[in-house]
């Protein structure tokens, strides 16, 4: 697999060489000249999650799992004969960073599509550019929803996906009352507003709710609130390095796994590997995939990733996971593009119109058969609670019996319906990307 690796800085000449690069734009088709693509070409893709900064915990391994993922369909033989060039960037955790890059992956580099993002917020930073040209970009993670977008393919759990069975779990399994605790951007924020419905519907009461900077590692006051308060357990929706020193001042502060548990929607098997089992175990996770998965394809997933040159954390991991789905949801997809379009007739617009119903079996999916929604885009999936473990793997203690609708609109039932046209109001008006 060839893999073209930018390290673009912000310097002075950094800038002048993007300030002076002559992007086109071919207003005929409404698509960036180059974002097609060409019979016998590498079929070019954007790599845009951090490398560096408080979100390399989680993002770093995203980048490793997609370049083992292309090897992977490369060695097969690639798509249509083509081999699959990935033009890895590394966002830097700067929001502004990843708008910059994702600029230039379309309309430099020409990609056919970008994989990309961990937070919302850098989400939230790049949609417009890929809307603006008409571009496309896989989401390979959860996030809360209400959007309705006609670029991207979102392959993670939606609220109504996770923290709607996890919140029932822990208030029948240890009670009531519950302190929120995130970081301070919209994930969590939105997030926690679906996790206060859950909690209304079984009569839970939410004793306190924090937040604190992306990327802070002091904790100290929100402990003491937490002391006050009392809670049953915390729901956590804190990301990257600001998990690693929540879970340990957790602990050292003498809260315990089995008097007040942590359950959280983004602590799993890197972020435990990274703080030590020891701060990790008894807490609680809901993710569609877990390490500890018991079939062939997982094992086979597991055993090659851990045994690959990209292996750098150790283990394997939801977002992980999701990510290497997301280049098979790809692989599929501009497969049926081709059939649909021809080599030459394919563009990212068209390759995302395909891909709704596109679905990984459970022999190419580690976590069991998933698919694409027809209409919004996200993905059906199986939400399943694990229990940390002494060795800081996980241990499912719960798994929903069927594969899951994913409803992005799920608490604002009167926003309207996300459909592949755009947000269908309840009187029938169509809004394109919705964000």
């Amino acid at each position: 697999m060839k893999t073209t690796r930018r390290a673009l800085g912000l310097g002075a000449a950094s800038l002048t060489a993007t300030a002076g690069f002559p992007y086109i734009w071919n207003k005929k088709s409404g698509e960036a000249w180059g974002a097609t693509l060409k019979k016998g070409a590498p079929i070019k893709v954007g790599v845009l999650f951090s490398l560096t900064g408080e979100l390399a915990v989680p993002e770093a391994d995203s980048t490793y799992v997609l370049q083992y993922a292309f090897d992977n369909i490369n060695k097969a033989g690639g798509i249509n004969g083509q081999m699959v060039e990935p033009v890895i960037v590394d966002a830097k955790s700067d929001f502004n960073i990843y708008s910059q890059r994702m600029k230039e992956l379309i309309l430099r580099d020409k990609v056919l599509a970008v994989f990309g993002c961990y937070t919302s917020a850098s989400r939230k930073a790049v949609l417009p550019t890929v809307i603006q040209f008409d571009s496309l970009l896989y989401y390979p993670t959860c996030y809360e929803g209400a959007e309705c977008v006609q670029n991207d393919i979102c392959t993670g759990p939606l609220p109504n996906q996770h923290s709607r069975d996890l919140i029932p779990f822990m208030v029948k399994n240890f009670g009531k009352k519950v302190f929120f605790v995130g970081s301070n951007y919209v994930w969590p924020k939105e997030s926690n507003k679906d996790a206060k419905v859950w909690l209304k519907n079984c009569d839970g009461e939410l004793v306190g709710e924090e937040y604190v900077p992306l990327g802070g590692s002091e904790f100290t006051p929100v402990l003491n609130k937490i002391r006050q308060a009392k809670p049953d357990f915390i729901f956590s929706t804190i990301v990257g390095s600001s998990t690693i020193a929540f879970y340990k001042q957790y602990k050292q502060a003498g809260f315990s796994a089995e008097k007040m548990p942590i359950a959280s929607l983004t602590t799993g098997e890197i972020e435990t590997r990274a703080m030590g089992a020891e701060f990790g175990a008894g807490h609680f996770l809901s993710a569609p995939y877990f390490m500890a998965l018991d079939n062939p394809t997982n094992h086979k997933f597991v055993d090659g990733f851990l045994s690959s040159k990209y292996n750098h954390s150790g283990v394997t991991h939801y977002n992980m996971e999701e990510t290497y789905n997301s280049a098979y949801v790809f692989k599929a997809g501009l497969e049926k593009a081709i059939a649909q379009y021809g080599v030459d007739g394919v563009t990212s617009q068209k390759l995302r119109n395909v891909s709704g119903g596109v679905t990984l079996d459970a022999d190419i999916s580690p976590e069991g058969k998933i698919w694409i929604d027809d209409q919004n885009f996200n993905t059906w999936l199986t939400p399943k609670i694990g229990q940390c473990q002494a060795d800081g793997s996980f241990k499912i203690v719960s798994q929903s019996p069927s594969q899951i609708h994913p409803d992005p609109y799920f608490i604002y039932p009167d926003l309207g319906v996300c459909t592949a046209s755009g947000l269908k109001a309840p009187d029938g008006t169509i809004r394109k990307n919705v964000l």
